[in-house]
């Protein structure tokens, strides 16, 4: 199972490291410590990633872009079919919807609280492995 710094978090959350510290000292997501390092187990990060864009922050003007249509992000749930997927990633306030191939999921070793990157073109949307 994956796990993430605050750093880390921070980035795939879409805000600043002293906001994710903060969220994280409200308990807002749960956190353990590897030394000095403060770590997020995968899974955790994926739940509270959802959250946050469920709960939406009006008072937030940042704008929200996609460098070259690639949407860096985490896994927040797999669906697994017979021979196709369909995987969702939580990239900031976005949430990014993609059916491939099982084939291709089991191949990436996307599961929640991995981190993914979709890449849009078109109509299509590829996943990456973060």
């Amino acid at each position: 199972m994956e796990s993430y710094t605050i750093g880390q978090a921070a980035r795939l959350l879409g805000v600043s490291v002293d906001t994710a510290r903060r969220w994280a000292d409200a308990e807002r997501f749960p956190t353990r410590r590897e030394g000095s390092r403060r770590m997020v187990q995968g899974p955790d990060l994926a739940a509270f990633c959802v959250r946050v864009a469920q709960e939406g922050d009006e008072d937030e003007e940042t704008p929200h872009t996609s460098a070259r249509n690639a949407f860096p992000g985490i896994v927040t749930a797999v669906k697994l079919g017979t021979v196709d997927a369909q995987v969702e990633i939580q990239a900031g306030p976005h949430r990014v919807v993609s059916l491939l191939t099982r084939e291709a999921v089991e191949e990436l070793g996307l599961e929640v609280g991995a981190r993914a990157v979709a890449r849009v073109k078109s109509t299509s949307v590829f996943v990456d492995r973060g």
